[in-house]
């Protein structure tokens, strides 16, 4: 009967130790969430994108002679990223020059005899076929599709489409600056509120998990989009001089920006109490 009584008093303790334990775990736990603070931080989906992009388009209708380069391929101001054939269009210049050589000689021919009204209508002619003939010269000078400005082409791809007819403004190929970009995060609706021009973040791409790119948020459009039955808005962020020399237009990953200091217990429940404010507004009278 001893023995009875002595077991049950050491699993008492036993439970009783156990129960201070897990309480005093607990209220640690809860002084921990009480007073620690971390970083708050809204993050969203981000892209990088040239701060500008220009389109190059084809000058006329035509067919795709030769075409070195393609997305993703760096080229400097002034080189040839396509060219369009232009063996119609140097028939008709030769035909224009032709007709202009005739009215030339026409002109000269009513001038040696003083007719005058056979002058004036020659002239037109002269002027028309000159105006043609340099609207000719203008397309002629066009076909051969040229950089504006250093940087890497960002979509576009014609060296498996040889021989291929184009439309005239028809886009052929997109380039974006080589070292001016952009970051442009999709920032949930439930996040926007938190976010302002002049906070700082860090941005990681998916083809490199392990390095982070600071940014500036620069601006904030008013305008969201849908997506997966959410609204997002479109923050645009400035990169650090690391991330403009290491970073190229196209690449996605994940951006966070820091909106400030608070409580870890507020950082880890504000989405569910938002969502219980809401609805509770929603439901209550």
């Amino acid at each position: 009967m001893f023995f009875l009584k002595l077991v049950a008093r050491n699993a008492f303790r036993a439970r009783l130790r156990t129960a201070l334990t897990v309480l005093g775990l607990v209220i640690a736990l809860a002084a921990f969430l009480a007073l620690a603070t971390g970083d708050f931080r809204v993050s969203g989906n981000a892209m990088v994108e040239g701060l500008v992009k220009r389109a190059v388009s084809a000058p006329i209708n035509g067919f795709v002679r030769e075409a070195p380069l393609r997305a993703g391929d760096i080229l400097r101001e002034g080189q040839l990223i396509a060219r369009l054939d232009d063996r119609d269009l140097r028939l008709e210049r030769v035909k224009l020059q032709s007709q202009r050589d005739q009215y030339v000689k026409q002109y000269r021919e009513a001038m040696g005899k003083h007719e005058r009204a056979q002058i004036s209508i020659v002239s037109a002619q002269i002027a028309q076929a000159e105006a043609q003939l340099a609207l000719v010269e203008a397309q002629l000078a066009r076909m051969a599709l040229i950089a504006p400005f250093d940087g890497v082409i960002v979509s576009g791809d014609l060296s498996q489409s040889l021989g291929s007819p184009v439309e005239r403004g028809q886009v052929l190929f997109e380039v974006a600056p080589l070292k001016d970009y952009r970051v442009v995060l999709q920032v949930d609706e439930r996040d926007i509120a938190y976010a302002a021009q002049g906070q700082h973040g860090e941005l990681t791409v998916t083809s490199m998990p392990g390095e982070r790119f600071g940014f500036t948020v620069q601006k904030i459009t008013p305008v969201n989009t849908a997506k997966e039955g959410r609204n997002f808005y479109r923050v645009e962020a400035a990169l650090d001089a690391q991330g403009e020399a290491r970073l190229r237009p196209g690449m996605e990953g994940v951006g966070k920006i820091t909106i400030e200091e608070r409580k870890l217990v507020w950082i880890w429940t504000h989405g569910f109490t938002d969502w219980v404010r809401l609805w509770l507004w929603k439901w209550l009278p």
